[in-house]
């Protein structure tokens, strides 16, 4: 053997063992024995992201992105901004690169496995508001394979207990607000085992977890986790029953954003990117794992309440460069005198999570000069339709696919319908399941399976598609209107009210009628300067504006002005709640009922 070749064999031999002590540990260390080209691996995970190379058999995204990143930010390879930027607008922030943030999450890994006695594949509920812990935990959990279990802070304790006791939780963290309602309900939950609080006080049975933080050690092995590892589980509502709980795996969320991070987002290393979404959302997440595989600052406002006010001078002050917000705040925005206000930083800005009005978007390009780039997806999946930057926007449309899914628009039985056509929005799960899907609803087969018809899945949502490619959501099953055998999609009537000077928000459900079986019902909040004028001809005028922009028999026959919407604690308007109020508990959606 000539030495050349001796050489290579040691090398291989080298390489071979340390793999096989890595398998027997079973667990994946802190460094990385060479330092990565910080383009050709976010290149690597975006085309596995895009469904271009295998994903593969083991995949931790504390270990294989926030590691590497800390190993690169310390090369220099990266801008000096923070990873994780937070702040309470009452002067405190709190500003972690990735070297901190992961000192910081592998301490709070420790608490998690040495406090709490969480062993991998172990779930953890999350219930905190917009604090720093939130996400240190949230990397805790997957550096030790615990699967966190995300929820908002309004939660009640009916809501409590029942995730507690559907999930099986075994530890929970929230704070001071919510920790009574939990030991109002901890008797009922035999498999909670253990409480941490966020606080600077104690209680009770409960863990001080700042406390425990401060003395943890920094040293910590992260669990090395196969892609299909449990990573997150979130209940979702559904239209009948209880909440549905939707699991996804390390890999489906871990590097199922990368791409839309890219291509969406538009985020580099150099961007600070704002999310005003709740904790208890899945948009908190789906910006963790866009945000910080490319490099970018994730940028918090603790943010107690929505205030128009508090976000635009947050924009003004900080150098933020991408945000994103649910479609009712950039209504709220386009309120104020946006002339007052000077976004120095800010260059892209998206939306998600409702349909948004056209008015909406020209308002706020016309003050700001920035287009809204509008996205669409679910609990269930990453992101399925798009306008990413550079496409052309057709105003009102949620844009086109976004890979790797195949998105269609088909019959009750899984058919494709031509362009134009409207239908069950759906995405292609056969003969291959994209990887970067929700893997089941958990103990719930039943539900999995009438989730699907023929090849694909179906979102629930309504919409047609036109010849060029773009999506158009007419609403959710539930929310479409069918009046005299009329289907009415209440997005495109909320569309045309928004266009009238008088209408500040509308939301649009179906109400009964004893001819046309139901009808068109809109509430109304009015613009202050309407506020004080006649309703009844005010109703008249809407009606004939609403017929004038669109097909007169879609107008709303029934409109009620009312001060406030009802809405989720991320600003989502909530139909189902009008709807309920319109048909009663057990006529909710009408076209279920018995």
């Amino acid at each position: 053997m000539n030495q050349a070749a001796g050489n290579s064999r040691m090398l291989w031999l080298r390489g071979w063992v340390l793999q096989v002590l890595r398998n027997a540990r079973g667990f994946c260390g802190p460094q990385q024995p060479l330092l990565p080209d910080p383009q050709k691996i976010v290149a690597t995970w975006e085309a596995i992201s895009l469904g271009r190379q295998p994903v593969p058999e083991y995949f931790n995204f504390a270990h294989d992105v926030l590691d590497m990143w800390s190993q690169l930010e310390k090369a220099g390879h990266r801008p000096q901004i923070p990873a994780f930027w937070w702040v309470n607008g009452k002067g405190t922030e709190v500003k972690w690169n990735f070297e901190e943030l992961g000192e910081q999450s592998r301490k709070a890994a420790n608490v998690l496995q040495g406090m709490c006695g969480l062993q991998p594949g172990d779930r953890m509920m999350l219930v905190l508001p917009r604090l720093p812990e939130w996400w240190l935990v949230s990397v805790a959990c997957i550096r030790t394979g615990a699967v966190m279990i995300p929820g908002v802070s309004q939660l009640t304790e009916k809501d409590l207990k029942y995730r507690l006791q559907a999930s099986r939780a075994k530890s929970i963290i929230t704070t001071d607000s919510l920790a009574p309602r939990v030991d109002a309900i901890n008797a009922d939950c035999p498999f909670l085992q253990s409480k941490l609080l966020v606080s600077d006080s104690s209680r009770p049975g409960w863990m001080n977890f700042r406390k425990l933080l401060r003395e943890a050690s920094t040293e910590h092995n992260c669990v090395r986790t196969k892609s299909q590892d449990p990573l997150a589980i979130y209940f979702t509502s559904g239209t009948t029953g209880a909440p549905k709980m939707v699991e996804h795996s390390q890999a489906s969320y871990g590097l199922g954003f990368v791409a839309s991070g890219r291509r969406w987002v538009d985020l580099t290393k150099s961007d600070i990117f704002w999310n005003t979404s709740d904790t208890g959302w899945v948009k908190a997440a789906w910006t963790l794992f866009s945000a910080w595989p490319n490099g970018s600052c994730i940028f918090v406002h603790e943010l107690p309440r929505v205030d128009a006010k508090i976000i635009l001078n947050t924009l003004s002050r900080y150098p933020i460069t991408t945000l994103c917000c649910v479609p009712t705040i950039f209504r709220l925005l386009v309120q104020e005198d946006l002339t007052r206000y000077q976004f120095q930083s800010l260059r892209h800005c998206l939306t998600g999570g409702e349909a948004l009005n056209p008015d909406v978007r020209e308002k706020w390009k016309s003050h700001v000069g920035l287009e809204l780039h509008e996205g669409y997806g679910q609990s269930e999946t990453v992101l399925i339709c798009a306008n990413p930057k550079g496409m052309k926007i057709k105003s009102g449309s949620m844009g086109k696919a976004s890979p790797p899914y195949d998105v269609q628009i088909v019959d009750d039985e899984g058919n494709i319908l031509p362009p134009g056509q409207e239908g069950n929005l759906a995405v292609r799960v056969r003969p291959t399941r994209p990887f970067c899907f929700f893997s089941c609803y958990l103990n719930n087969p039943e539900k999995t399976e009438a989730s699907e018809r023929g090849d694909f899945y179906i979102t629930g949502d309504r919409a047609h598609k036109d010849k060029d490619g773009y999506f158009w959501f007419s609403g959710r099953n539930d929310d479409v209107i069918n009046s005299s055998s009329y289907r009415i999609g209440p997005v495109e009537v909320e569309n045309a009210l928004a266009e009238h000077p008088a209408v500040l928000e509308a939301a649009v459900v179906s109400s009964p009628d004893p001819i046309r079986g139901e009808v068109v019902k809109a509430f109304i909040v009015l613009s202050p300067s309407y506020s004080s004028q006649d309703p009844e001809k005010l109703t008249q005028e809407l009606q004939e504006h609403v017929k004038r922009v669109t097909a007169p028999y879609k107008y709303p026959r029934k409109v009620a002005f009312v001060s406030e919407l009802p809405k989720t604690v991320s600003g989502k308007i909530q139909r189902n709640k009008l709807r309920i109020q319109e048909w009663g508990e057990m006529r909710g959606n009408p076209r279920k009922a018995p």
